[in-house]
């Protein structure tokens, strides 16, 4: 997941609701609710919402499993 920064990856597993355009979806209401003062965070979150953007479903789904964390491995 090469195209996705750490930040952008964890930023993307809090909201994961299963498909790119929840994921959107969800990005782009939290983005509303961001202060003036985080900045950050806002410039964060728009450069997932391009990148997810320009990508189509197929190539979501195939990074997708990368976001939801494998607690079975974790078990050992």
């Amino acid at each position: 997941m090469s195209r996705f920064t750490v930040e952008e990856t964890n930023l993307m597993c809090i909201y994961n609701v299963g498909s790119r355009t929840d994921l959107l979806s969800e990005l782009s209401a939290m983005q509303k609710h961001l202060q003036s003062d985080e900045t950050e965070l806002h410039d964060l979150t728009k450069s997932v919402i391009d990148k997810l953007t320009a990508m189509d479903d197929a190539e979501f789904d195939s990074i997708s499993v990368e976001l939801i964390p494998d607690f079975e491995e974790q078990e050992d």
